[in-house]
């Protein structure tokens, strides 16, 4: 956490990330232009600007739809969530693809009339009413645009400034970027390709999503904690490891991360304020706990963050009973103090 708002300083791993993000992007282009090309029919060929069209517009789809994936997948293995914690770089370089395909799009269909290019995207085919004639440019260009608010707003200064509850729902918006662009595509390909390909790749992207999405929300409903006397399980107090947390998931309301930290217990709302990062995941530093998103960080005791920061969490209460430790699942007011649960009150020394 900083006192303002400061150029990002690359880490190690953020450099050995965009390296690969960027060697992948540009090894993608190079081998679609160059098979796109040999595989042309004798005597045919494609212009080098619309290779480069398929080719961004392909990649920027793909990207999107594995972007779209990284979330599901966090929550079937551990392993996607270096990719998780750094998605907005993907997200970024995904927008920067969609510019490119866009760019090239209007520049080679529309720059050479005397129709300003913008009137002759939008306004040469009025036919909303023909499936058959749909101006899927049009979608396109919706899906364009909501990427653009995402990627402009990506900072942590409109975080802060629109909420984080604002801004989560802004950036939410991708889901609908995706329906229109396979809209855009799909309509586009009936109208111009006779090749399956492409239709099969995009549908089949779409059903990867829809059945990823209800197996990780199939997998989080299944995952509730039983309740009992109004007490939730987090576990036997012999079990929980230091400065890390056990996740209790209630049947209503958000997930709950009860901490150990030098011999005591500490429940926390689970999901951080900045950017609704996954507190349980993080460890206590400093007496802390520090989310492993972006570093904000919470007292255990009372859920606030350290002077000079504002940001408060939700604290809960714990209870113990023949080694076990349950905790109730109605939470204090953000930044409320409560008395941690010792392990020895715990039963576990």
């Amino acid at each position: 956490m900083a006192h303002d708002y400061k150029t990002v300083t690359w880490t190690p791993f953020k450099k050995r990330f965009d390296l690969v993000l960027l060697t992948a992007v540009l090894l993608y282009l190079a081998v679609f232009v160059t098979a796109s090309s040999l595989a042309q029919p004798e005597g045919e060929s494609l212009h080098i600007v619309q290779l480069l069209i398929a080719a961004t517009g392909t990649l920027a789809f793909g990207m999107l739809t594995f972007i779209l994936s990284i979330g599901p997948l966090a929550r079937f293995t551990g392993r996607m969530k270096p990719v998780l914690y750094n998605r907005r770089h993907l997200g970024v370089t995904t927008f920067f693809l969609a510019l490119i395909h866009a760019g090239l799009v209007v520049m080679w269909y529309h720059g050479f009339s005397e129709t300003n290019v913008f009137v002759s995207l939008l306004a040469s085919n009025p036919r909303y009413d023909s499936l058959q004639g749909f101006p899927f440019e049009s979608l396109g260009v919706a899906a364009f645009f909501i990427l653009l608010v995402m990627a402009a707003t990506s900072h942590d200064f409109f975080n802060a400034n629109l909420g984080p509850g604002l801004w989560k729902s802004l950036h939410m918006s991708v889901y609908v970027a995706y329906a229109l662009l396979v809209g855009h595509v799909m309509l586009g390909y009936v109208q111009s390709q006779t090749d399956p390909a492409y239709g099969w790749m995009v549908a089949g992207g779409a059903a990867w999503l829809s059945v990823l999405h209800l197996g990780a929300a199939f997998k989080s409903a299944s995952s509730v904690t039983e309740e009992t006397d109004g007490w939730l399980a987090a576990g036997k107090a012999a079990d929980f490891a230091e400065a890390k947390a056990r996740i209790v998931t209630p049947p209503y309301g958000e997930k709950i991360a009860v901490f150990l930290h030098e011999g005591r217990l500490s429940a926390v709302s689970h999901v951080c304020r900045h950017q609704g990062g996954p507190l349980g995941e993080g460890k206590v530093v400093d007496g802390c706990i520090t989310c492993p998103w972006h570093g904000f960080q919470y007292r255990l005791e009372d859920g606030r963050s350290p002077e000079p920061f504002t940001e408060r969490i939700a604290t809960y209460r714990l209870k113990a009973e023949s080694g076990t430790v349950y905790v109730h699942p109605e939470p204090n007011e953000p930044g409320s103090y409560q008395e941690p649960l010792s392990l020895r009150e715990a039963g576990a020394l």
